[in-house]
């Protein structure tokens, strides 16, 4: 599991199409948010990054990881990159643990 801190970059995937105060968000995709505040290992505050680049604040929304359901709502998620990083970190300090 990835420890969420403030200002690491996640996807935030709304359920739904939203089209508010000019953000133009779809429903399902990703879209790059950065975490602003962490309430728990799997609730976090994002500022959220629309496909038009403009900024819109979520609140304590479900930091999703390692888990095989699947989220109900809007939901941030770690980029594929950062969990296979995050594998090659936990193997790595698995084989020095081992070493000892």
């Amino acid at each position: 599991m990835i420890k969420p801190t403030i200002g690491r970059v996640v996807h935030y995937v709304p359920k739904d199409d939203k089209y508010a105060f000019g953000h133009c968000l779809q429903g399902g995709q990703p879209h790059a948010a950065i975490i602003t505040a962490v309430h728990s290992d799997s609730m976090v505050n994002v500022a959220v990054f629309d496909r038009n680049g403009k900024t819109f604040p979520a609140c304590s929304v479900q930091l999703f990881q390692d888990k095989p359901e699947q989220p109900y709502g809007d939901y941030c998620t770690w980029m594929e990159y950062q969990k296979g990083q995050a594998a090659k970190t936990e193997a790595l300090e698995a084989k020095l643990a081992d070493a000892k």
